[in-house]
């Protein structure tokens, strides 16, 4: 018979929990103070501990730290109020399984969530964790930083709250965000990705809200937003820190209320949205340089993961490069051992994007006959630190990457009967960005690196001109 303690100040809450659980066939031993908790864990072993987070002459966190020295595997939920979700995340990293929050207006969730750590016949968290990893090509690997990220993740995904990713660009914040998603209770509903920094700021309120039949110039007829569409699911906001002072404010308003307008509407419409916002800048900086409102930060840091770059992870490089070749339908190819150690030499500012467009690079301009990636298909870039001397395509060269692109597509087209139509679509979204960015190099080498000039002749703003550069996080 599995035995459950209850920590609580409140006699009632225990007696509600005894109750519940003998009825279900648990024995269950009840701690009113530090010293009764202590003095039971010393005594009696247990399967599951409720522990409140606030006590009168303790915490939970504290407890939770005595329970895991004494007893590991015996797991925890921390019971906490709204106002202490942040800390009750805390408890999370401090090795409990979960939290439910006070009161327990929904019963059947509570019970769910109970019999779900007392249950033996259910898939172990970890496996569950990696089967939808897998799925998603959310690499966790050996690194134990990307194995505490994905054990943190996995128990705050099934919990209603807003969730900021913060990470260098090209870490994969957006797979994080679906790889939450997809561990959430909102899986089967929709989850849209909308980027702040690459949508102008006039377009992106309508994107974001939807807009009513004439409301503006051009608005012909009604369009629904993207809050409205993702109802219910997973709105991810991706580079938050390019939002303008005047969206800030309205998703303020959304996170506060769960309320929004249509550009040009008059009626209040509300939404279930859940939010996952990222950034590649420091939101903190950003606040006390008055280009990020403080309370809008607040909201979104609920929860804050941190996406450890490529470079501290190196470990996992090649687990990386097998899921990429297999993405670009080249599971048949491999890499030489010189190219595997010119690549952990190489310090990845790109992160895993731009290991990703390596790989697609290399394959693209690889001959048919072949079946080894050699230091001739790698950017020069990567003999840097490695002191090959290899001869190689300039990537800046548009002609050499047009190249190269029409070579790989033309490449899916022939050889293969089936291919993901994702992959197409990605390969050409990617030449999209390839060939902008050409063009603004271009026209800031003719204008002698004034960028409002660049600017001015492309027609473009010098915000859409940084996100060509991929100067997204830059000043």
């Amino acid at each position: 018979m599995k035995r459950v303690l209850v920590m609580d100040d409140e006699i009632e809450v225990g007696n509600f929990f005894r109750h519940l659980l003998e009825e279900k066939g648990f024995q269950v031993s009840i701690a009113v103070n530090k010293n009764d908790f202590t003095t039971l864990i010393s005594e009696l072993s247990f399967d599951l501990a409720l522990i409140d987070l606030k006590l009168p002459d303790s915490n939970g966190i504290e407890l939770l730290k005595l329970l895991k020295n004494s007893q590991p595997n015996c797991k925890a939920i921390i019971m906490t109020g709204y106002s202490t979700v942040k800390t009750a995340v805390e408890a999370l990293k401090n090795g409990a399984s979960d939290y439910i929050e006070k009161p327990f207006d929904d019963l059947d969730q509570l019970e769910n969530t109970l019999d779900k750590h007392l249950s033996v016949e259910t898939v172990s968290s970890q496996e569950e964790t990696n089967q939808i990893a897998s799925k998603l090509g959310f690499i966790i690997g050996a690194n134990k930083e990307m194995n505490e990220l994905a054990k943190l993740a996995e128990k705050i995904a099934r919990k209603n709250i807003n969730i900021l990713i913060e990470g260098e660009t090209g870490t994969g914040k957006e797979v994080l965000a679906n790889f939450i998603h997809h561990a959430s209770l909102r899986y089967n509903q929709p989850f849209i990705r909308i980027n702040c920094g690459a949508i102008p700021e006039t377009l992106l309120e309508s994107e974001l809200f939807g807009h009513e039949k004439g409301a503006f110039t051009g608005a012909v007829k009604l369009k629904k937003g993207i809050f409205e569409i993702a109802d219910n699911g997973t709105l991810f906001l991706d580079e938050i820190g390019e939002a303008s002072l005047g969206i800030q404010v309205q998703l303020l308003r959304v996170l506060e209320t769960g309320e929004y307008y249509r550009v040009g509407g008059e009626s209040v419409r509300k939404t279930n949205t859940r939010i996952i916002a990222a950034t590649n800048r420091d939101l903190e900086k950003a606040v006390e340089e008055k280009t990020f409102r403080e309370d809008l930060l607040y909201r979104l840091d609920v929860v804050k993961l941190n996406l450890p770059p490529l470079r501290k992870r190196k470990e996992d490089l090649e687990l990386y490069l097998q899921y990429f070749l297999g993405k670009v339908n080249a599971s048949h190819l491999s890499f030489s051992k010189e190219s595997l150690e010119m690549m952990r030499t190489y310090e990845w500012p790109g992160n895993v994007r731009e290991l990703f467009n390596i790989v697609k690079r290399a394959v693209a301009l690889m001959d048919e006959d072949e079946t080894t990636i050699t230091p001739i298909y790698l950017p020069e870039k990567l003999a840097q630190n490695s002191g090959h001397q290899i001869q190689h395509h300039n990537e800046d060269d548009l002609e050499s990457y047009l190249t190269g692109w029409t070579r790989n597509i033309l490449s899916m087209w022939d050889r293969y009967k089936d291919i993901q139509l994702d992959d197409v679509l990605f390969s050409v979204k990617e030449l999209e960005k390839q060939v902008g960015r050409s063009f603004v190099l271009k026209s800031l080498k003719n204008h002698v690196g004034d960028r409002k000039k660049t600017a001015d002749s492309l027609k473009i703003t010098t915000r859409q001109l940084k996100y060509l550069l991929n100067e997204k996080g830059k000043v």
